[in-house]
Order: structure tokens, then C-alpha cells, then sequence
């Protein structure tokens, strides 16, 4: 155990996070998503859901700053327009931990590529349907920030 870290990130996710670097992109995955079969890096989390992960890893992880978009969601039905409580729970999670930096939902053409791109992938135990989420990793600068 360590002070100041929290327990659901296991020593493979935290030596990940720290392995990333400015611009990489990891992918947290519902237990639905071919996690095995797509990873670059597959770091298994099953047992936990989504957002408790998610909530963990942006009270750790900086976003990155210098680019449009730091945080991606699927979509209900991979349309942009369409969400469900898991998105909603995805957006609401966000905006209480990393506030100032919006969700972007994405369809299924652009997602799905970008998933297999990623850094790493993250296979939850999430049991929703659509539920996954990308986050780009920022900077911390000289001042710690």
C-alpha cells in the first residue's frame, strides 16, 4: 500500500501511468471490449467497474492541456448524440475530478481505432454496455502543476 494512492490502482496500472508520456492515450474498456485481442499493453482490472477506475487514475494522472480534446467516452450505440447512465456517470465523474476539461463522445469509427492505438488498454469488469473511456496524458510542469 501507499499514502496518497488509491488501492484499486494496482502495481501494473501505476507503472503504466508513470510509463506514459506526454500525448500517450490509455483506454479503459468494459468487459465486453476484446481487450486481449487489441492491446498494445493490456493491464486487467477485472472485478472493478468503470468509474471507480476512472475516478482513481485523473486523481493521479494530469490531462493534457495543449490539445482540444483530453477525455473521450463512447456513445450509446457508438452515436455521439446518445448516452446512457454510464455516460452520464463517465461526464458526471469527470466534471467533479478533472473539471475544466470536457468529455467528448465519440462514434464507434472513431473510437474503436483509437482504442487500439492507445498506450495501453485497461479491461475492466464494467458490465454496461458502451462503457469506455480514453484519456490523453498532459504534463506537470516545474511548479508541480
Amino acid at each position: 500500500m501507499l499514502i496518497g494512492i488509491p488501492s484499486i490502482l494496482g502495481p501494473d496500472l501505476l507503472y503504466t501511468l508513470r510509463a506514459m508520456g506526454h500525448g500517450d492515450e490509455i483506454a479503459i474498456v468494459d468487459a465486453n471490449y476484446p481487450a486481449q485481442e487489441h492491446a498494445r499493453r493490456l493491464v486487467r482490472a477485472d472485478g472493478h467497474g468503470l468509474i471507480d477506475l476512472l475516478e482513481a487514475i485523473l486523481k493521479i494522472m494530469p490531462l493534457d492541456r495543449s490539445s482540444h480534446h483530453a477525455i473521450f467516452r463512447a456513445a450509446l450505440n457508438n452515436a455521439p448524440e446518445q448516452s446512457g447512465p454510464i455516460h452520464r456517470a463517465i461526464d458526471a465523474t469527470c466534471a467533479a475530478v478533472a473539471p475544466g476539461f470536457a468529455v467528448k463522445p465519440l462514434c464507434g469509427d472513431d473510437l474503436y481505432p483509437r482504442i487500439r492505438a492507445a498506450h495501453t488498454i485497461v479491461a475492466s469488469g464494467e458490465l454496461a454496455l458502451f462503457g469506455n473511456v480514453i484519456l490523453r496524458k498532459g504534463v506537470i510542469g516545474a511548479q508541480g502543476s
